[in-house]
């Protein structure tokens, strides 16, 4: 049986007349953590978006566990496994933390339920604290911790995670890296767009690079920072 999660070929993705992605090939694999970089507007959230069907390609294919998927409404390429944290954080502001929760609670795929409400709430002390509060009381931070509490709670296999710690302070971004790494280890593959280079890196297995709609350059931390003046140019780094 294949480890493959997600395998797209080819994808061209547009908003309304303007050509976002190039035909871009992308593929993650059971357990890998993969970080995708680059520059703002270089198509990286529409790669995503694509790839869960948000944004419908006009060519190309999206295969979840070897299904075709671009035909499939987002609620099922969900049920496949696939959690989004998307930008913004996507909470619903006028039902409480506790309510946010439990909404999202599902048996994974296979019926495996390694993620459960106090489970999260353990991860995520804040969130506890909070419990009554509701999603729009809360901080940018805890915004954040939430959208990841409830996206676990779906135990998927494979966790998206767009600007994961964009515009939270520093204290908060090193519980979120924390988190990721926990979330790594657990052997859910995760999927990280973050222009904090050396956080992101330090837990990826690969890395990704998108220059105007396409993947330019692909490998690990090392092999990116062997190239400065190459990494500088692509990624201001």
């Amino acid at each position: 049986m294949s480890d493959v999660l997600i395998d797209a070929r080819g994808l061209h993705s547009y908003y309304g007349q303007s050509h976002i992605l190039h035909g871009v090939d992308f593929a993650i694999h059971q357990g890998e953590t993969v970080a995708l970089m680059g520059r703002n507007g270089m198509g990286k959230t529409t790669l995503i978006k694509s790839l869960m069907g948000v944004v419908r390609p006009k060519e190309g294919s999206v295969y979840i566990r070897g299904t075709p998927s671009l035909d499939m409404p987002i609620y099922q390429v969900a049920r496949m496994g696939i959690a989004y944290v998307p930008e913004g954080r996507g909470i619903f502001p006028n039902l409480s933390v506790k309510e946010n929760l439990l909404l999202a609670f599902r048996q994974g795929v296979a019926g495996r339920v390694d993620w459960t409400y106090d489970r999260v709430l353990d991860s995520f002390p804040r969130l506890k604290e909070r419990l009554g509060n509701g999603g729009d009381q809360l901080s940018g931070g805890e915004q954040q911790m939430l959208s990841i509490g409830r996206a676990l709670l779906t135990n998927p296999d494979l966790l998206i995670l767009d600007e994961a710690t964009e515009g939270l302070a520093p204290l908060i971004s090193k519980e979120i890296w924390r988190m990721i790494e926990t979330i790594r280890q657990s052997g859910i593959a995760t999927l990280i767009i973050d222009k904090n280079f050396e956080a992101v890196t330090g837990i990826s297995t690969r890395n990704l690079i998108m220059v105007k709609g396409k993947i330019v350059l692909e490998g690990s931390a090392a092999e990116l920072k062997s190239d400065a003046d190459r990494l500088k140019r692509l990624l201001g780094v």
